[in-house]
């Protein structure tokens, strides 16, 4: 399949330049493992980054735990590490690719606990922040969250 950058072994060889030009985005100090994709350089020029935005934005509900981030640039796109706790019990490292506010920036705490949406059926470590969320739907996964680690 041909993609903007061509085959999938030149998008492998763009995603090894990206990890050689920021390795503060590689997969060993995002802390996930081999089979995440990758931060995408541009994400909307990525059609893959695009696609995966949208099904986010439908995404099933969960909690992250706020780890750390790293900017990206100055608009500010930053990449946020989550430590993701589904209401199915399902627990994995998240990364969030986000546009903040300078003000969302400076709120920005390790520890934090944030709403975020996941793709289930795909599982490959990106999350977004749930911006939308309605307050009782969080605080439902919230309790069911709880009530796991309480049985």
């Amino acid at each position: 399949m041909f993609g903007i950058f061509g085959s999938k072994k030149k998008q492998k060889k763009l995603d090894d330049l990206m990890a050689q030009l920021r390795p503060d985005l590689s997969r060993e100090s995002l802390g996930v493992g081999p089979a995440f994709p990758g931060v995408a350089p541009n994400p909307l020029l990525s059609r893959d980054a695009r696609k995966r935005n949208a099904e986010l934005r439908t995404g099933a509900l969960a909690l992250g735990v706020l780890v750390d981030w790293r900017e990206v640039n100055s608009t500010p796109r930053v990449v946020l590490m989550l430590d993701v706790q589904t209401a199915d019990g399902i627990s994995f490292r998240g990364i969030a690719d986000e546009d903040l506010t300078i003000t969302e920036l400076t709120r920005l705490a390790p520890g934090q606990t944030l709403p975020v949406r996941y793709r289930p059926a795909v599982m490959d470590h990106y999350v977004a922040l749930a911006r939308d969320a309605d307050p009782a739907q969080v605080q439902q996964v919230a309790d069911k969250i709880a009530s796991r680690k309480r049985a």
